[in-house]
């Protein structure tokens, strides 16, 4: 699964959430292979670091801050990416976050944020996207989900209502959009090494008095085949492929790199 240098060279990117992790990786890959790259985050200072080492490694680039949840910030996001790069063909929406509690404890307010980071958040940049896209009938949109849109785990409710918005967003989007040359698809994978989950393993660890790999492979991973946590880079490499060409008659459709997670 690869896609070349040349295949993305007229393309232009935007990647929410895209200063670390699997964005970061996500964003990496894409200038990497030619696309002049928007990197956009939260955090103006980690989107402007993450920028200036893809420009170092030869990539177009360009760091904007961003909160997905604000429609004057999205727009004016993707207006400046139109305006640095004269199109906008690739969106990737990663941005995310987590917060685990039960139900009767969980907080409104951490509820209120995570449905809109990755509900709201993912309709907004796309909704604004698509114009572009529409325009020069080509576009490619990558949503961030995760295997916790495809089932459920206990204590994460938000996040898992969240997710399966997510994928089922992408499907419509996909059906609306496909005679302009334009697909949607939605990769969701199961733990990836990124700080987040790096903080989840910490914490179990010491809660359950297990070292971190027993936490990986007895609670984290426990229903999984392939216990170990996915390097970002093995999600931006099925990104890369749903960004190219060879892509194009993919959509709608939500891709697990689970471990096996889901074969049982």
């Amino acid at each position: 699964m690869s896609t070349s240098r040349l295949e993305l060279s007229d393309r232009a990117a935007l990647v929410t959430g895209g200063a670390s992790g699997i964005g970061k990786a996500i964003a990496e890959a894409l200038a990497a292979g030619g696309a002049a790259v928007a990197v956009s985050d939260v955090r103006e200072d980690a989107a402007k670091t993450a920028a200036q080492n893809i420009a170092a490694a030869g990539g177009r680039t360009l760091p904007i801050a961003m909160d997905v949840r604000r429609v004057a910030d999205v727009r004016a996001g993707i207006d400046a990416t139109v305006a640095a790069f004269g199109r906008l063909d690739i969106l990737v929406n990663n941005a995310g976050l987590q917060y685990v509690a039960p139900v009767h404890e969980y907080p409104d307010d951490k509820w209120d944020e995570l449905i809109a980071v990755m509900v709201t958040g993912t309709f907004l940049c796309t909704k604004y996207a698509l114009p572009h896209m529409m325009k020069n009938r080509w576009g490619r949109i990558v949503n961030l989900g995760s295997i916790h849109g495809l089932i459920a785990s206990p204590f994460k409710s938000a996040y898992t209502a969240a997710k399966h918005a997510v994928v089922g967003f992408t499907k419509a989007v996909a059906l609306e959009v496909a005679e302009c040359g334009i697909t949607a698809n939605a990769i969701c994978p199961t733990y990836a090494r990124t700080p987040l989950v790096a903080n989840q393993i910490a914490a179990l660890a010491a809660e359950h008095h297990y070292t971190e790999q027993e936490v990986v492979e007895k609670i984290m991973l426990a229903p999984a085949a392939v216990k170990r946590i996915l390097a970002p880079a093995e999600i931006a490499a099925l990104a890369m492929f749903l960004c190219g060409e060879t892509a194009g008659a993919i959509t709608g459709a939500a891709y697990a790199i689970d471990g096996g997670w889901t074969a049982r």
